[in-house]
């Protein structure tokens, strides 16, 4: 899977984006420290894949996990700068709340933080939809960038 790159001078707008998960009643907030055991646990039980990475997004100052909540119940989560900096991700949405726009509000967060801390552009890598991120944000692929950082990672191996 190829990574994209999204330039941060050029976003849709966060507020309208915001204000439509509202009117559901669904909150777009930064994860705040003292959540991590709640947040890691969430990611755990629904996105075990990416737990490492959100472990490390609550490394960084300012958090760099986004939430999207609905009666303080987590819906969704996104992360920046978890496997390198200026990458976007990795980010998932229950499947129960999905086509509801809380990825793409979720996305949007993140992108708009990332450029509130000085960046021109982002990399979302090994991207799974490409089309919902070209739609979306206007990312386009980056040739070449597969298999990108992951390669060589080390895997867990079946037990014997």
């Amino acid at each position: 899977m190829p990574d994209m790159l999204v330039k941060l001078y050029a976003l849709p707008s966060l507020e309208e984006a915001i204000d439509r998960a509202s009117a559901q009643e669904i909150e777009i907030r930064r994860a705040l420290s003292p959540e991590k055991p709640q947040v890691l646990d969430w990611v755990r039980t629904n996105f075990t894949p990416w737990i490492a990475e959100a472990e490390a997004a609550f490394c960084r100052l300012p958090v760099a996990c986004f939430l999207a909540l609905r009666d303080r119940s987590i819906l969704g989560f996104a992360c920046y700068d978890a496997a390198c900096r200026n990458f976007f991700g990795p980010e998932g949405v229950l499947a129960s709340e999905r086509g509801r726009g809380i990825g793409r509000v979720l996305l949007l967060a993140v992108l708009h933080a990332q450029k509130a801390q000085g960046y021109a552009y982002s990399i979302i890598g090994a991207v799974g939809p490409a089309q919902f991120y070209a739609k979306t944000v206007g990312a386009v692929v980056i040739e070449g960038s597969t298999p990108g950082v992951y390669a060589g990672m080390l895997r867990a191996k079946p037990p014997a």
